[in-house]
């Protein structure tokens, strides 16, 4: 659903991957990128993980059309990205559906539901059993 905020059209989005959860928003402009009030190079250092936040926008060619507004918390630097990258992937969806079937070709529609296994109670571990370990 797009919102208007006053005469600005937006586009919001909300990713999740592990821990990490991200409230994206899409607006018409010239493709900066801030993730918690700061850049997306200040905030990821990793080039690795900023090719991840932006690959949705270079799949759609959607680069330099767009300004992304960023809110993210929980988990690392790795499930942020990843959690950026679904919110951008929604977003994006409901700015157009066009988008849909290239952004679902390439996997990022689909929510990551991996996560930290918990600890079980009287193990060291999530599946260590103390009796066959060799320690």
């Amino acid at each position: 659903m797009a919102v208007k905020k006053s005469n600005i059209v937006q586009y919001h989005g909300v990713g999740r991957r592990k821990k990490s959860v991200a409230r994206v928003f899409l607006r018409p402009g010239t493709g900066n990128i801030k993730v918690n009030g700061k850049s997306l190079e200040e905030y990821v250092p990793s080039t690795i993980l900023q090719q991840v936040v932006k690959s949705p926008l270079e799949l759609t060619n959607t680069l330099d059309q767009f300004d992304v507004l960023v809110n993210v918390n929980g988990g690392g630097y790795t499930g942020q990205a990843g959690a950026i990258r679904h919110g951008i992937t929604r977003a994006l969806m409901e700015a157009s559906e066009d988008y849909r079937p290239v952004l679902k070709a390439a996997g990022f529609v689909t929510r990551d539901p991996r996560a930290k296994e918990r600890k079980k109670y009287g193990l060291k571990a999530a599946r260590r059993r103390p009796q066959y370990s060799k320690r």
